[in-house]
């Protein structure tokens, strides 16, 4: 270490967990990166992701200025004046002659890992007023926020498995120990499963692969891909038939209990074994076993959410916690309270949850949660018509490789767009066709606060980092680049950015009745902190920025407590256990029974070196395990003629791909597992140690035809495929 060394606490903005690093600094270079012992929430865990930080700081392909591109096509570097001068010249414009649904906007998972992700989008929004909306959410989440919505009346109100006191957890579709959690904020997940072990809990895992988190269960069950509905259904189904269900507390909260055991009675373990491949007393066990426990959480994620039914799992995961009577209480699966939410209201009706206020221009796809489905983005922009998407902003997103069909996608932006501006640190294969490309700085350089994160933390508690390093000349802040964004398409292009906090801190203070003095004693370097500074204050722990800075670890907020009645929105004010789009999507889950499975379908997988496609340039994360392979029991591949480290080739309904074999008894006979977010061989990116691995994209086997019809999300697992020896 230098003379000149410091050290500086930082949250890592890398994955769900958000684990508090200590950063070693050199002048204004990020020399390493180790746990940070004082956190509050985190305690000193870290993952290689965390550990990588300065490497992905560093990356010497990150963009440093603004590309636009010119009368030539070519994209070249330019000044952020020009680059917003052209935003401003184009976008008002294209928006007075088509109107508002000739602009779509596509928000990606690194969205909100980002304090300006989160802050500005929903300005962005507000100022295009356009409904042609694409998350990452219907690539991933959508069921659990339509679920959540349905039952409580609040997409957002999601509850979260109490890790640290639960004494038994099922895990349905999830591998935490190479995720480190989803929709589930939990640092050192590994850890508090192990620490669940150690008091003498017990954890299931139901998942098609004997993942890592599978191996340190004291149950594993190699389900049939896409029949998670069908094994939690058959799981209610018993307790409610043996009189297991107790739902205590929540009993006096609850409607629709008698119609669920009529909806459900059809489902019995023996009549779903054959197509869960799970025989009958195993699903008898294992619900009598969550009955029985003390206390007991059900946690379904990413492999529960991107099948057939999709939104039915998740529906399922918080019927069988609240017929356990597990859902609302300590040891069981509870919703957190951040300090950034708004102040908890009086119980009482609400104004419920909606699906389908609009539908897509093309395949009227209903919308869900104001959002409409990923994999329809390329057809509302190269199908002719009324209301085509001519124009896109992009922000942190990559569609081209994270959703299915990306063939059609890459073609839809080369070819059927008037302008699109991507907000992004790389020139990817979807920024690649952007007229202007506006790069965020390193993360070393930006402050952070986990907006959305916080929400779904298994402790509640709250931590905020500045910047650690001085803003580099030459770059622009990450919250600047947003508030510029959204003067330049709404009209205002040369107001100050402060104007735009402004405007949020305004409408935030006529939204909770709060005098507007109180703007005046807000404090913050910047926007973005006085707007924190502000939703600190109007937050139910009336906490204010300055407290935060005080304490660079974290102020711990508590455990988790009982929330009901104050979460539920539905409009009779109370948990809605059979809600009208799920009665009418279960003879869709019922005709499942009779079905007959593919020989051969296809599962995703995450890395625990990666994130998604977003992570692959940093090279002391490539390699060793994060690798792009075909998992296939060996069972099959001596079936297919394939054998270990030979080229196999794939093909679904989308087309075909090729990857190296990886011949292991990790996965169960009948499914091969690819990971998501690889194909980074595409002409025209900037992103060298990604190019030089790049894989094969999982999501070109899909042609966007097969979703979840309540939530839009793509099917994404449980795919039937062919795999045969390449040529």
């Amino acid at each position: 270490m230098s003379h000149d060394s410091r050290t500086a606490p930082r949250i890592c903005p890398l994955c769900e967990a958000t684990c508090g690093l200590t950063l070693t600094i050199d002048g204004t270079t990020v020399t390493g990166a180790r746990g940070d012992r004082d956190d509050i929430f985190s305690r000193g865990f870290i993952c290689p992701k965390g550990a990588s930080f300065g490497g992905l700081d560093a990356d010497p392909d990150r963009l440093r200025v603004p590309l636009v591109r010119g009368e030539d096509g070519e994209l070249r570097e330019a000044a952020w004046s020009e680059a917003f001068d052209l935003i401003a010249a184009r976008m008002p414009d294209l928006l007075k002659a088509h109107g508002p649904s000739a602009v779509g906007v596509v928000l990606g998972n690194p969205n909100v890992h980002t304090m300006a992700g989160s802050l500005y989008p929903p300005l962005l929004l507000a100022a295009l007023r356009t409904r042609n909306v694409f998350t990452a959410s219907t690539l991933d989440q959508m069921p659990k926020h339509v679920s959540s919505g349905l039952l409580f009346g609040d997409a957002h109100a999601i509850p979260v498995p109490d890790l640290d006191r639960t004494d038994h957890l099922l895990l349905i579709g999830a591998n935490p120990l190479e995720s480190n959690g989803s929709l589930c904020t939990a640092p050192d997940f590994p850890g508090r499963l192990k620490a669940l072990r150690s008091r003498g809990g017990t954890l299931t895992v139901i998942d098609p692969r004997r993942t890592r988190t599978a191996r340190l269960a004291d149950r594993h069950v190699a389900i049939r891909p896409g029949a998670d509905a069908l094994l939690l259904a058959a799981l209610a189904r018993t307790l409610l038939a043996e009189k297991l269900a107790d739902p205590g507390p929540l009993a006096e909260h609850l409607e629709g209990l008698d119609e669920l055991a009529t909806a459900l009675v059809d489902f019995t373990p023996e009549a779903v074994a054959a197509a869960c491949d799970v025989d009958a007393e195993t699903i008898t066990a294992i619900a009598r076993e969550l009955a029985a426990a003390p206390t007991a959480a059900v946690y379904g994620r990413i492999g529960s959410c991107t099948v057939e039914h999709g939104t039915l799992a998740s529906w399922l995961v918080d019927v069988l916690n609240i017929l356990t009577g597990n859902l609302d209480r300590p040891g069981g699966a509870l919703f957190p309270l951040s300090a950034t939410a708004r102040a908890p209201r009086a119980a009482g009706p609400g104004k419920g949850f909606a699906l389908g206020r609009w539908s897509s221009r093309v395949s009227g796809h209903p919308e869900a949660k104001g959002e409409l489905p990923m994999a329809a983005l390329a057809e509302e922009i190269d199908t002719p018509g009324e209301g085509r998407i001519r124009a896109l902003v992009v922000i942190a997103a990559n569609p081209v490789l994270s959703a299915p069909d990306g063939d059609r996608l890459d073609a839809a932006l080369a070819d059927g767009l008037d302008f699109m501006v991507s907000v992004d640190p790389y020139l990817n294969e979807t920024s690649r066709h952007a007229d202007v490309v506006l790069p965020p700085p390193p993360p070393s350089q930006s402050a952070h606060f986990d907006f959305a994160f916080n929400s779904f933390a298994v402790h509640n508690q709250v931590r905020y980092t500045p910047a650690a390093v001085p803003l580099e000349d030459g770059r622009m802040d990450e919250s600047e680049i947003h508030a510029r964004l959204v003067l330049a398409v709404s009209g205002m292009h040369g107001a100050p950015p402060s104007a735009v906090d402004d405007l949020a801190i305004d409408a935030a203070l006529t939204r909770a009745a709060a005098p507007k003095e109180l703007a005046a004693g807000l404090t913050g370097a910047d926007g973005p902190e006085r707007r924190l500074d502000l939703m600190l204050r109007l937050g139910p722990y009336g906490l204010t920025l300055e407290q935060l800075l005080a304490h660079p670890h974290g102020i711990d907020l508590g455990p988790l407590k009982p929330r009901v009645p104050e979460v539920l929105r539905t409009r009779s004010g109370r948990i809605e256990l059979l809600p009208e789009p799920i009665a009418a999507d279960l003879p869709r889950l019922r005709r499942a029974l009779g079905g007959r499975p593919a020989p051969l379908v296809l599962v995703g997988r995450r890395h625990l070196r990666s994130n998604n496609s977003w992570m692959h340039n940093v090279g002391s994360l490539a390699g060793g395990s994060n690798v792009c392979t075909l998992q296939i029991h060996p069972d099959d591949a001596a079936r297919l003629g394939l054998v270990d480290g030979a080229t196999a080739r794939i093909e679904a309904s989308g087309g075909g791909i090729e990857a190296p074999a990886e011949i292991t008894d990790t996965v169960r006979s009948g499914v091969v597992s690819l990971p998501h977010g690889w194909g980074h061989s595409r002409p025209g990116t900037r992103m060298a140690v990604a190019a030089a691995h790049p894989g094969a994209n999982v999501n070109q086997l899909l042609d966007g035809t097969l979703l979840d019809p309540l939530s839009g999300t793509a099917v994404l697992n449980a795919i039937a495929v062919s795999v045969t020896p390449a040529l």
